[in-house]
């Protein structure tokens, strides 16, 4: 039943206990795989929650197919994308405020400056600038320093070869996706399929690439630049801020991916493709984070 005055509330459903139970597993597992501990708890709580995830959505959208969501239902999906995407805005502006701290406020007291004790005091041998190549344990303990700063930094253009641009080629393949989903939209508008699937699909293409070129920038950063998680407090934010990006792109890619599916199998009508705007919605949005990475992180490193 689907009416203006109606609300469409579906039967009793174990699913969300089960979501429950796999994100619980995941937190518990990704606690004791950090602390030396087995992954397979947090493998055992991935599986719960794909399969769960998938009968979940699988569900909604046979529901939706079968014409049981009301307007009101459709508006309130469209509420609970905006408030998921605004959380996102959120978690990001945390770590681009911690990449702003560090940079502006914590190096120059480190350094003396504002009256703080500075290196002078307590790490002769300490230059407060940024990117942090020396830690301030290193200045003082040198080789024995528990804390070590990386061998080389991240900046725009950085590597002796083509690869030192791959900051750039990213930028580039994420930009390029923006305008193809964008196409794609647009062709799903005009009622053309055809190239409503051609555009997604180069999308979901571009995704892929962009994760291949981030796995292989950090193989080099890990094997012949001595940037790690554990290289400072540099590289513990270099690796957070692209790492969760990396994430967020993984995870946008694998959503386009199944609108892709969907659209193969004739699902979405110029009225009626809001699962596709939802993960449109999002991927813009890991495309905008990425510009500010860019700038941030790779260019004013």
């Amino acid at each position: 039943m689907s009416t203006e005055s109606s609300y469409y509330v579906p039967e009793q459903s174990k699913l969300p206990v089960l979501a429950a139970l796999g994100m619980g597993l995941m937190a518990y597992g990704a606690g004791s795989w950090v602390q030396g501990g087995s992954a397979l708890v947090l493998l055992a709580g991935a599986i719960v929650m794909v399969f769960t995830l998938y009968n979940w959505f699988s569900t909604v959208i046979h529901e939706n197919m079968a014409g049981m969501n009301s307007a009101q239902l459709k508006r309130s999906y469209v509420w609970g994308m905006s408030w998921f995407i605004f959380s996102e805005v959120m978690f990001f502006a945390c770590f681009f405020g911690a990449l702003f701290y560090v940079r502006v406020l914590a190096l120059p007291w480190l350094g003396g400056e504002g009256g703080h004790a500075g290196n002078d005091l307590l790490w002769e041998g300490f230059e407060p600038a940024w990117p942090l190549m020396t830690t301030p344990d290193m200045a003082v303990n040198g080789e024995n320093a528990q804390f070590m700063g990386p061998e080389q930094h991240m900046s725009f253009p950085g590597w002796a070869n083509l690869l030192g641009w791959l900051p750039l080629w990213n930028t580039i393949v994420l930009l390029s996706s923006s305008v193809t989903v964008h196409i794609a939209h647009t062709a799903l508008k005009n009622s053309n399929r055809a190239k409503f699937n051609l555009w997604l699909g180069v999308t979901v293409l571009l995704g892929a690439i962009f994760i291949v070129l981030q796995i292989e920038e950090y193989i080099h950063a890990y094997q012949h630049m001595g940037l790690t998680l554990e290289s400072g407090i540099y590289g513990t934010t270099f690796f957070m801020l692209t790492g969760f990006h990396g994430a967020h792109v993984t995870m946008g890619t694998i959503m386009l991916l199944i609108m892709f599916l969907r659209g193969l199998k004739g699902h979405f009508s110029p009225d009626d493709q809001f699962g596709f705007e939802a993960a449109s919605w999002y991927w813009h949005f890991v495309d905008v984070v990425w510009v500010g990475l860019f700038i941030f992180v790779y260019v004013l490193a």
